[in-house]
């Protein structure tokens, strides 16, 4: 079996694993993506739909500490794994449920892949709005905090599902790096944070993907959503809870788990 077969089947079939075979094992960043590749056909082939966009991950220096991985990656997002809040979903379909308050965006205008690096201000003008969002991650390794990103970026950089709020067009005028943001756990207060966890500014994260996704020979589109990582303390949820992140003028999301 591949990779990307290995990792289709642990996830479908709930069967984690402790590593993938050194056979297939990717050992590289670019390996890793290929690895992703093969992947996501087959995901959405389980759970129906297509791509909704990226997640971004350890652009916060408390996910990149707990990770050991000193620098962003990315999965893709599936159709069938999000929902609009209030969400709802079953600890037993998940191996695990970690919570992450993360400002997401969509795109309003392709940035097609150039082979110049797009700038914080092109990315910009490219966005349509911002959105609350809770991203669950999870992993089908047994130890996913020590894999390393190779192992990590294969496994669709550890996404789960995602659940997101309304989306704020009217955007510019929000000081995202510095807007707070409070996760609360069944009615209270967990952690707090802001943008400024994610790169020093959410737009930096949106930037920083444009640009990997350049190097490959890809692009964003109009239309795809991008989680931007993680902005408080993370918490490790299960069946009972119920996940609140409050972002203040960029809107609520709430997710209770079964």
């Amino acid at each position: 079996m591949t990779a990307s077969e290995l990792l289709a089947q642990a996830r479908t079939g709930m069967k984690r694993m402790a590593d993938l075979p050194e056979a297939v094992k990717p050992q590289t960043l670019e390996a890793a993506y290929d690895v992703q590749d093969g992947l996501i056909p087959l995901l959405l082939a389980h759970f129906g739909g297509g791509t909704v966009g990226y997640k971004i991950a350890c652009t916060n220096e408390i996910a990149q500490k707990q990770l050991h991985v000193p620098h962003p990656f990315f999965g893709r997002m599936l159709a069938g794994t999000t929902q609009d809040s209030p969400g709802e979903l079953q600890a037993s379909e998940f191996f695990m449920m970690v919570m992450e308050a993360e400002f997401a965006f969509q795109m309003a205008k392709d940035l097609p892949a150039t082979g110049v690096d797009w700038t914080r201000e092109q990315v910009a003008d490219a966005v349509l709005g911002v959105m609350a969002g809770i991203e669950v991650v999870d992993s089908r390794y047994d130890s996913w905090t020590t894999m390393g990103a190779p192992s990590l970026i294969a496994d669709n950089a550890c996404h789960g599902a995602w659940i997101h709020g309304p989306l704020v067009t009217d955007w510019r005028g929000i000081d995202l790096a510095a807007q707070k943001v409070r996760l609360v756990i069944n009615g209270k207060l967990k952690d707090e944070g802001s943008g400024a966890a994610v790169l020093g500014h959410p737009l930096n994260a949106l930037t920083w993907l444009a640009n990997a996704l350049n190097a490959r020979g890809l692009g964003l589109k109009a239309g795809d959503c991008i989680t931007t990582g993680v902005t408080t303390d993370i918490y490790l949820a299960s069946a009972g809870d119920r996940v609140e992140a409050d972002f203040g003028p960029v809107g609520h999301v709430e997710l209770t788990i079964g």
